[in-house]
């Protein structure tokens, strides 16, 4: 990810907890998340590298103006993180769908650029969503592997105001990290927030001017070469996508 700030934040310590497993959809009766609203948003766009002036621009998120978008990281080989998140959400999208959710996505490679963080806030909170979630891959030190989740911290500032989602968009994180963990094998990140794999933050806007319980996921260390070899590996990804799945439908329903 390359949203601006620090990647380097730590956040409170938070034990993982087990993990619901969660099989093939139901085949019979209600889906587990009919009537439920889910915004999946890839991070950056593969077209952001050719409008570099328009994705440039300041947005207002609340706190402070930051970048309308970056280009994202990528792998040493070139593999770009906008491609891994588009293909990555697809796969969450089509789990999702068959357990019974409405899933909307930010882009679905069908813009030129963008869309800006603010306006990536403002379609979860159009939707009304249950949940949103943004999916990454960092770009961190070489020497370092791992995925992390960022939750919002509670604040309010200018247009931003996550008080009422912060305590629900933190459980979301925790739920996730479990998830996600127990269907990658993927370690908690070794760089930062003391190898805890979850981060609190105020400076990105995508989680700042949020309605609707959200957080990132950044899913690996594009720049490590384990993780990398696992990023561009199209199995790895659907592992990827069936726990990020789990985790969002085991945050819906109440579950860990």
């Amino acid at each position: 990810m390359s949203l601006g700030g620090s990647a380097h934040a730590t956040g409170p310590a938070v034990h993982p907890a087990a993990p619901t497993p969660y099989g093939t959809p139901h085949t019979t009766g209600k889906l587990p998340l009919a009537g439920r609203v889910i915004v999946i948003d890839p991070g950056h766009n593969p077209g952001n590298s050719h409008h570099t002036a328009q994705i440039a621009r300041l947005v207002d998120v609340g706190n402070g103006r930051k970048e309308c978008d970056t280009t994202g990281t990528a792998t040493n080989a070139g593999y770009p993180e906008a491609s891994y998140t588009l293909d990555v959400s697809r796969r969450v999208r089509a789990i999702l769908q068959a357990r019974g959710a409405t899933v909307k996505l930010t882009q679905d490679g069908n813009l030129p650029y963008g869309p800006c963080v603010d306006e990536r806030a403002r379609i979860g909170n159009a939707a009304h969503a249950d949940a949103a979630l943004s999916i990454h891959a960092d770009g961190g030190p070489a020497s370092g592997r791992g995925f992390h989740v960022i939750a919002p911290k509670s604040l309010r500032a200018g247009i931003a105001d996550t008080r009422a989602i912060a305590a629900p968009s933190l459980r979301l994180a925790t739920t996730l990290r479990a998830h996600f963990a127990a269907a990658t094998k993927e370690p908690f990140a070794t760089y930062l927030a003391g190898g805890k794999g979850l981060t609190v933050r105020d400076d990105l806007g995508g989680l700042n001017l949020s309605k609707v319980p959200k957080v990132f996921i950044e899913c690996g260390n594009m720049r490590n070469s384990v993780d990398a070899r696992a990023l561009t590996d199209a199995a790895w990804r659907q592992h990827a996508a069936q726990g990020i799945a789990d985790g969002l439908t085991a945050f819906l329903e109440g579950k860990r």
